[in-house]
């Protein structure tokens, strides 16, 4: 039977885990969060990753566990859908699909969900309502939830701002500077409002809410970081509230214990606050958990806390006296200034981490390694504080040196720049300071970058001071004890370098100076050549490797991609391209090239010596693609197919808005459907939005073996007997008599034929 391999992009890590309160199973054994289109399951013990359970085709809104059920769990996705699994053995149980607005969170009591709807209103003023859903009774797995009955009316959209009472007689929701509680059996709403502000300039406005398990008691969480505990608040004329203050800053989060002894508060001081419910003076802390707290979750028996950090971490706690596990997630902030790079050691991903920091971030495992502190400096969490940053990163060919680049600039101050190497320590497995620079540059250095070259170490930074620098290694008779120092100061007519690159043995270096290519040789550091190009600033260089050696490519600010021939100093080609991302493969000849357009981006593959691309993808993903790196295999696959080739040695990883993707390859057969790795229904939204103009051949309608077989997630002893699922099977694949054999086999694939030519867009 013939395999078809084809190119798909996968999710392959480094979303948001902190995006919505975790769930702790009623064991106390796993750990669920929302984590992308899929929900995570951890150990709480080892901290490991368990699986994941997929099958949603948007981002996952919402986590709870199924109160009638303790081996299950509920999620809710804006693909409209709110789907039930058993999330030991990762089976979906049953799909709720939702005809109506996208659900943004998820709650849930007895036999309804309650979830928050997006409503438009004709004044184009975007509102959000609570509504109940309730949920069918039925065995099949597909079943449309069509009961539903509003709740509350202009409701926050942020989960933290609602919350059951006691025994889910009533919910409590908060918006601006009004509490809204709702009786479900009396079908009647309470709203009580505070003023705006009040002495001592108090900021009053609600940022959270959670509801005593017991009793008739509501705590809410306020800007100014004030708790108030309310009560009677059936009666609208008799409410009372209590204060209860220690935050500095707004409240993010609020939980009670199971049993209602306690309730749990955090903010931005990273610190988890133990109030006793009935001694409301008395309070205990736990510091210094790194990152300001944005949830908080209990496990049903109270044996376990965990919280989640505004620098995509999970700590979990034994009973808030120590912490016992950190799940720790990609840590994305501000921004990616350092790119994206691999580690030639370790593997890893190395990027900007918590603040000060890089982070070296395993993709094999979708784990955080260790955290480099470049900074090293105490970070103080205060907002308009001018902080040092780290900027730029590069790892020499071996791994044995890293460079980084650190920023500061204070109001009415120049700019303080610090140049960092860091040479490789053999016992401690981790990179120490050899050589701090400072003022490397009088301006902002544009990029940096060593030489591949094996005879020297060198690297090279340039800047929109007008020149670029190289720093080599001084000799010393003592290797541990050498120390960098600048060896050439280079410039060109005044103009501000912008971009460089070394060619793959180190022979040669080009810069970038505004609209001017320029060709350097390291050793003598002699002037070269300068290329002719279109108009247009050059934002992006690159050399050739191995047979294409003799190439060089830059991506200009006009939208040209162009392609300069070494040996005579002359234009190759060019096309019309917005290219704003160029990527290199290490170990092959190819050059990833992406592009933005139309609210999404384009993905081309090439040889610079070949005029026409070897893959393309257009709508890979929408939004920008921000930064992309090659990562190699860690053994080469032997795709004989030329448009998988460029896959055999290297992964091409790129990073969007809210994750890593990565471009892969994989094999396809009848058997693999059957194995239930193809979801149709899914896949089929996937490609209208990757690949709107493809055409796909449907399966046939009412194939049973495709939709309930799932033999690698169902548990042997619940499977029929193998003959009856081969009859089944079989019985699947047969199609009406207009239709081919080709085509079925052909709409197991998971991309389509693009027509490749010297036209690439």
């Amino acid at each position: 039977m013939v395999v078809h391999a084809e190119i798909r992009m996968v999710h392959r890590g480094g979303s948001k885990i902190n995006f919505r309160e975790p769930v702790i199973t009623h064991d106390s054994r796993f750990l669920l969060c929302a984590a992308g289109e899929s929900v995570n399951v951890y150990s709480t013990s080892t901290e490991e990753y368990v699986h994941d359970l997929q099958g949603h085709t948007d981002l996952v809104t919402g986590v709870v566990l199924n109160p009638s059920n303790h081996l299950q769990v509920y999620s809710c996705s804006a693909d409209g859908t709110v789907r039930l699994w058993d999330f030991t053995d990762a089976i979906l149980i049953k799909v709720l699909p939702q005809q109506h607005s996208l659900p943004k969170s998820v709650l849930i009591t007895a036999s309804c969900f309650l979830h928050v709807l997006n409503i438009t209103l004709l004044t184009m003023i975007q509102l959000f309502q609570l509504v109940a859903v309730h949920l069918p009774h039925s065995g099949d797995q597909e079943v449309e939830a069509r009961e539903l009955s509003a709740v509350l009316c202009d409701v926050s959209h942020h989960p933290g701002a609602a919350s059951f009472g006691r025994e889910g007689e009533y919910i409590a929701a908060v918006k601006g500077l009004q509490l809204e509680v709702f009786f479900f059996k009396k079908q009647k709403s309470y709203r009580f409002s505070l003023k705006s502000g009040m002495k001592k300039g108090a900021k009053n406005a609600f940022t959270c809410v959670s509801c005593h398990p017991k009793e008739d008691c509501i705590a809410t969480g306020h800007e100014d970081g004030k708790i108030r505990m309310w009560r009677n608040f059936n009666q609208k004329k008799e409410y009372t509230y209590s204060t209860l203050h220690w935050h500095h800053g707004a409240v993010n989060t609020l939980c009670f214990t199971p049993e209602g002894t306690n309730l749990l508060s955090g903010g931005i001081e990273s610190v988890l606050v133990h109030w006793h419910y009935t001694q409301e003076n008395q309070k205990d802390f736990l510091p210094r958990l790194g990152a300001a707290i944005t949830h908080i979750a209990v496990s049903p028996d109270g044996s376990l806390f965990c919280t989640s950090h505004s620098d995509n971490k999970i700590t979990i706690i034994q009973s808030c006296v120590k912490v016992s596990a950190v799940i720790q997630g990609l840590v994305k902030g501000d921004g990616v200034w350092t790119n994206l790079i691999i580690d030639p050691r370790s593997k890893a991903l190395v990027l900007n981490g918590k603040p000060g920091h890089l982070q070296f971030y395993s993709l094999h495992h979708d784990k955080q390694l260790y955290n480099l502190d470049i900074v090293q400096q105490e970070y103080i969490h205060e907002e308009g504080l001018d902080q040092f940053e780290v900027v730029k990163a590069a790892f020499d060919a071996r791994g044995d040196w890293l460079a980084t680049v650190e920023e500061r600039r204070k109001k009415g101050a120049e700019l303080e720049i610090n140049l960092k190497l860091w040479a490789y320590d053999e016992l401690t497995q981790s990179f120490v300071l050899n050589t701090t620079v400072t003022a490397p540059h009088e301006d902002r250095i544009t990029a940096m970058f060593f030489s591949p070259s094996p005879e020297t170490t060198m690297l090279v930074t340039t800047s929109l001071d007008g020149h670029f620098k190289a720093w080599l290694l001084a000799d010393h008779s003592d290797a541990n004890e050498g120390f960098w120092a600048c060896d050439f100061v280079g410039g060109y007519h005044l103009l501000k370098p912008g971009c460089c690159s070394f060619s793959a043995d180190g022979s040669l270096l080009s810069v970038g100076f505004q609209e001017v290519v320029t060709v350097w040789s390291p050793a003598s550091w002699e002037l070269l050549t300068t290329l002719s190009q279109p108009p247009g600033a050059i934002r992006d260089l690159c050399f050739g490797r191995l047979s294409c050696s003799k190439y060089l490519l830059g991506a200009s600010t006009k939208n040209q991609l162009c392609c300069w021939n070494l040996l005579t100093c002359s234009l190759e080609w060019s096309t019309p391209m917005d290219v704003s991302l160029l990527q290199t493969d290490p170990l092959s000849e190819n050059i990833a090239a992406f592009c933005s357009q139309s609210g999404s981006s384009d993905l081309f593959v090439f040889k610079p010596s070949e005029p026409r691309p070897l893959y393309s993808q257009k709508a890979l993903c929408t939004g920008k693609v921000q930064h992309a790196v090659f990562a190699p295999r860690d053994q080469m696959l032997e795709s004989c197919e030329e448009r998988t080739q460029w896959l055999n040695r290297s992964q091409l990883y790129f990073l969007t808005q809210h994750m890593l993707m990565v471009d892969d390859s994989v094999a396809v057969t009848p058997f693999y459907l059957l194995l239930g790795k193809h979801r149709g229904q899914q896949l089929e939204k996937q490609e209208a939005l990757t690949n709107p103009m493809a055409e796909r051949t449907q399966l046939p309608q009412g194939s049973i073996a495709i939709k309930e077989v799932c033999l690698l997630h169902t548990p042997a002893h619940v499977l029929p007997s193998a003959s009856f699922l081969c009859a089944m099977f079989v019985r699947s694949l047969l199609i009406s008599s207009s239709s081919t054999l080709y085509s079925v086999l052909c709409c197991s694939t998971f991309g389509s034929e693009y027509s490749l030519d010297s036209s690439w867009v």
